[in-house]
């Protein structure tokens, strides 16, 4: 419903604000209404029906939902799943059901990204009411329903959970699982009567089985999950673990779920996946782009994965909130490791470190953790994105939730100040030297990096991650000498990083992550024209001389040789970047 209380067609999954010309409701703050009718069979009506959100954004009192005048669930909070079953004296079989949806994208100081509703109380300057959302975090606050809505069914005793904790040795894999099987209310004469547990590998044969709802099975000669780039013959190698409960009625409930086997740990100069270095070059990203805003997209999906591919990239930050779990399930089989982070972006102000804010930040984590705890590309858990961890009201929320994956935050403060890295396993860092400090001065990158991560790794004795470095830049602006904002300042600020990052790597620094993969829109502020475009690639996934840069130093690592610069210059016709490439690759 717009303002004027007309009905608009809305497509879902999509953000709301960039599908009309109308500007009051791309900049809404407030409620917005959805609404669909939707079709139960009646053979359906015997079994256990759900109706599941994928992710609906951003919520105070949140998401109301009712199916005929009844409501049935509130969620707080964006970016995760939440469901509800769907009881038969709330629908009909005999006609339409109507669901509504109701959103609300206000930001406020105990939500996740926290911000604040400012009142304008001169009457001179702005009528009675007038009010502004001020954002705490650098991107559009997009709003709607953003993935996708579904209803799905079940038996009456039904598979509710399945955790998996995996682990070699030698030639043996393990894995130790438990299964969750519950018994819906309204059933009363049903109970479990027989589980079956069966392992198979990629070709569908089975390596393993059981017959419990806990324990651990074993798995001869197992082929491993193996971040793409480590392993080219066989990687993001996955089997199926495939659960059968039967009931006392005789009613089955079948799940698959597809994992790896794979071990993350950490010492204080290395991160080791399957007790291997490994280093992390890749790029934070956002779910946004033109017209459908934060709303999932397939063709989008695989394009990015195309471009990450194309880049020589083995791992993404989910900055700054959990992605689709469509995203997931690529990164899962592609071989792309994943820093997974909660939306706790922007906690800068003392009172979002209240109790309230605190008990719902452990929530989310809580259903983040939930939601991703069997991928095998998720190696970390990111707790946050630049909070301000010199308070001391800060502490309480870097605490590990996950002992199977190191936890981490992504911190901008100084090293002598902050407060809570020494409660993490991995320290992420972001920095703008030459951009936000000493604008343009690229000749100071190299001393001010090496003397900010050697003071990190020295006072915490931690392995380090730059999970963020960029400068913005318009596409096609050029200027030599370079100047900010060109695409030549870009790839000169990048290639003195780069330098950087070389003297650390094999030391202590584990991974580098440009920011951004591609330009993503913001508020309207003077600091952004049109959004913020630090990225490699523009909105729409065309390369900048950035990402031509970025590519062959990612294959050079990948490959750990010289001669890819020369190959990918002629492959991609560069003889225009040719003095730029001999100035900084060589």
């Amino acid at each position: 419903l717009s303002q004027t209380g007309d009905v608009i067609p809305m497509p879902v999954p999509a953000s709301y604000n960039d599908i009309t010309q109308d500007k009051s409701l791309r900049d809404f703050v407030g409620w917005v209404w959805y609404e669909t009718e939707f079709y139960v069979p009646k053979e359906l009506t015997s079994k256990r029906i759900v109706l599941r959100v994928d992710s609906a954004h951003y919520n105070t009192i949140v998401v109301g939902i009712w199916v005929n005048g009844k409501e049935i669930m509130t969620h707080e909070g964006g970016h995760l799943p939440f469901e509800e079953d769907l009881f038969l004296g709330w629908l009909t079989s005999e006609g339409p059901n109507r669901l509504t949806v109701a959103v609300n994208n206000t930001l406020s100081p105990t939500t996740l990204p926290p911000g604040s509703i400012e009142y304008k109380t001169n009457t001179n300057r702005y009528p009675p009411g007038y009010f502004v959302q001020n954002l705490q975090m650098d991107f559009f606050n997009y709003a709607g329903i953003h993935r996708s809505v579904k209803l799905y069914t079940t038996p009456k005793v039904y598979i509710s959970d399945i955790t998996l904790v995996t682990d070699f040795n030698a030639n043996m894999g393990s894995v130790k699982y438990t299964i969750t099987a519950t018994i819906t209310a309204s059933s009363t004469s049903s109970n479990l009567n027989s589980v079956s547990v069966i392992v198979k590998d990629k070709d569908g044969q089975e390596v393993s089985k059981g017959n419990s709802l806990q324990g651990t099975l074993l798995i001869q000669n197992p082929n491993l999950w193996w971040p793409w780039t480590m392993n080219k013959t066989s990687p993001a190698y996955m089997y199926i673990f495939q659960v059968m409960i039967i009931s006392s009625t005789g009613e089955k409930d079948v799940y698959t779920l597809p994992f790896g086997i794979r071990t993350v740990s950490v010492t204080n100069t290395q991160l080791l996946i399957n007790k291997q270095p490994f280093y992390c070059h890749g790029a934070a990203k956002h779910e946004d782009s033109d017209i459908r805003g934060k709303g999932l997209d397939y063709s989008l999906i695989a394009k990015d994965f195309n471009l990450l591919k194309w880049l020589g990239a083995n791992c993404i930050r989910t900055s700054h909130y959990p992605y689709a779990e469509e995203i997931m399930d690529q990164c899962d089989r592609q071989g792309i490791v994943v820093i997974d982070e909660s939306p706790g972006v922007g906690i800068r102000m003392r009172n979002n470190f209240g109790n309230v804010s605190l008990a719902h930040h452990l929530k989310v984590m809580e259903e983040m953790i939930q939601r991703d705890k069997n991928r095998p590309s998720v190696i970390m858990w990111s707790i946050a994105n630049e909070p301000d961890s010199t308070l001391p009201q800060a502490v309480p929320y870097f605490k590990s939730l996950d002992p199977t994956r190191p936890v981490t935050f992504v911190a901008n403060a100084d090293f002598n100040t902050d407060r809570v890295a020494q409660y993490v396993d991995v320290l992420c860092v972001n920095r703008y030297y030459a951009w936000y400090s000493d604008c343009s001065h690229t000749e100071l990158i190299q001393r001010q990096l090496n003397y900010d991560l050697h003071g990190w790794h020295n006072k915490f004795n931690k392995p380090v991650i730059i999970t963020e470095y960029g400068s913005d830049t318009v596409a096609g602006f050029h200027q030599d000498p370079s100047f900010v904002f060109t695409e030549e300042f870009q790839v000169e600020f990048m290639n003195e990083y780069h330098k950087a990052f070389d003297s650390m790597r094999g030391k202590f620094l584990v991974g580098e992550m440009v920011w951004n993969f591609a330009d993503f829109m913001t508020i309207q502020q003077i600091t952004r024209v049109v959004g913020n475009k630090k990225g490699v690639f523009t909105r729409q996934r065309q390369p900048k001389m950035a990402a031509h840069l970025l590519r062959a130093r990612y294959q050079r690592l990948i490959n750990s040789t010289d001669t890819f610069i020369s190959d990918i210059r002629t492959q991609y016709g560069l003889s225009h970047y040719d003095s730029v490439f001999q100035s900084v690759i060589g």
